[in-house]
């Protein structure tokens, strides 16, 4: 998969998120995570809807004591994104190493 072809399926699942919890500024942050993710080469591994939630998850809980999605529980948040809470806690854990917001 190319960077562009990341890029645009994480951003699917972005938007997916934020069409059902809108939050303009938390949504326009994890574009900008999502932006920052297409510049590594190559790209980064797995799916790409466990990366778009790591970084929903890491923009919303950015220099706090993680918690989760303010207003989602975990099990509506992993059936949304079609991933497990490991693997956004995994995704968002790195997200949060190459990236300052």
């Amino acid at each position: 998969m190319s960077n562009a072809e990341f890029e645009l399926a994480c951003r699917e699942h972005i938007d997916r998120f934020f069409a059902a919890h809108p939050d303009p500024a938390m949504q326009k942050r994890a574009h900008k995570a999502l932006r920052l993710l297409r510049t590594i080469e190559p790209p980064p591994k797995g799916k790409p809807e466990g990366w778009a939630a790591g970084a929903i998850y890491a923009v919303f809980n950015d220099g706090k004591i993680p918690v989760g999605v303010p207003g989602v529980l975990n099990s509506e948040f992993e059936q949304l994104m079609g991933v497990t809470m490991s693997t956004i806690y995994y995704r968002a854990a790195r997200v949060r190493e190459l990236f300052t917001f």
